[in-house]
């Protein structure tokens, strides 16, 4: 993905819900957008690829930076193979570029912040995917900068 103008998604993918970030068009900021669900029931992520493709059209994205979830040692466990699944079917519903970005620690770092805020419980699982999103597509801004 280049360095060209324009907004751009983050996508912090957890084994029940999706969080979605979104930053301006000149990326300097991201802000939480919405946790999606993933549909593990069934096994197919078709909804929330569908939502995320609504959003990348709503927005006029140019890209998706997708977090991968490595150990602490830098090799895929589950988690990162989830997501590289995920991924798949992600650039297979969409017209934009699809990259990758580590993410470790980053829903930990989230769910701390939140705790420091105050949001606790089933309240914070509802937006800390969104807050790692945001912590996954900030974290890929100020490395382009």
């Amino acid at each position: 993905m280049s360095s060209s103008r324009g907004r751009r998604l983050g996508i912090d993918v957890g084994a029940v819900r999706v969080g979605v970030a979104m930053c301006d068009p000149d990326g300097i900021l991201a802000t939480p957008v919405e946790t999606v669900p993933r549909g593990e029931r069934d096994g197919s992520d078709e909804p929330a690829v569908r939502r995320i493709a609504e959003l990348v059209a709503e927005h006029d994205v140019v890209g998706v930076v997708l977090g991968l979830p490595r150990n602490l040692r830098g090799e895929d466990g589950p988690a990162a193979q989830a997501a590289r699944e995920f991924a798949t079917a992600l650039q297979a519903g969409l017209d934009v570029p699809v990259e990758f970005t580590d993410e470790r620690l980053t829903t930990v770092v989230a769910a701390r912040q939140l705790s420091g805020r105050g949001v606790k419980g089933r309240k914070q699982r509802a937006v800390v995917d969104q807050a790692a999103a945001v912590q996954i597509l900030q974290g890929w801004l100020d490395a382009r900068r």
